[in-house]
């Protein structure tokens, strides 16, 4: 039997205090966090806080299509002997993105937060993508998937390049899936990565305009049978990822 999505309400968008904080409290069931995103909002909170939801702008999108190569990194990607996977080692994932976020000022990814993405996962919601080496996990980024949109969580990396490695696989992924929208949290935090000049910094209200063109919001079994016929959740993990 289907599950039947409950949606949870929030308060409007332009409540949001400068730094985007939104809401506090409620809790981490999967249906209130899918209420969340599709509405561009997400939870973020260390282990000391109470549950924080947040929707900042401007916010950071990427045509998955508009990615482009280096051809230094093709050739990385070629020497050291990369494999990338989709949803092979999805906890794995999400661990070592919290160990990458307790050595800088403590993680937002708590027990709490992994819990939370896990079941979403196993909902067909969240999904990783793997960067392997020598049979080793070596890099990985996760995400929530709804419709035709997929919302960057978080990205580790444990030799160099394979978490740009893991991003251009999900760029490819979405593009042959006709995903059409990577958000990211965080206009500024797309700095670091490989694929910063294929972000836009756009104003959250038009990158709402965007994702509601994108998104299905899950609540009739109608709309549930659409969102199969636009995302696939089994192509997810195995469409093969080239990457040269």
């Amino acid at each position: 039997m289907s599950h039947s999505p409950i949606d949870y309400d929030f308060p409007p968008l332009d409540a949001a205090s400068p730094e985007g904080l939104l809401a506090i409290g409620g809790d981490l069931c999967p249906d209130r966090i899918l209420s969340a995103y599709r509405r561009g909002i997400f939870p973020w909170f260390s282990g000391n806080q109470p549950i924080l939801w947040w929707s900042p702008n401007p916010r950071a999108v990427l045509l998955p299509s508009k990615i482009r190569i280096s051809r230094s990194l093709k050739k990385n990607i070629r020497n050291r002997g990369f494999r990338i996977t989709t949803d092979r080692a999805f906890v794995d994932v999400v661990k070592e993105c919290a160990k990458d976020r307790e050595q800088q000022k403590g993680t937002w990814i708590t027990t709490e937060m992994r819990d939370a993405y896990t079941a979403l996962h196993s909902r067909g919601h969240a999904h990783s993508v793997e960067t392997w080496q020598n049979g080793k996990l070596v890099g990985g980024l996760y995400g929530i998937s709804i419709g035709k949109a997929f919302f960057g969580e978080s990205m580790f990396a444990r030799v160099t390049d394979s978490s740009k490695t893991a991003l251009v696989g999900l760029s490819t992924l979405l593009t042959t899936g006709n995903i059409i929208l990577l958000i990211a949290k965080y206009a500024h935090r797309i700095s670091t990565h490989s694929a910063q000049s294929a972000f836009l910094a756009i104003n959250f209200q038009k990158c709402l305009r965007e994702q509601s063109r994108c998104l299905w919001r899950h609540i009739t079994g109608r709309t549930q049978k659409q969102v199969q016929s636009c995302y696939d959740q089994s192509s997810f993990r195995t469409r093969p990822l080239p990457v040269d």
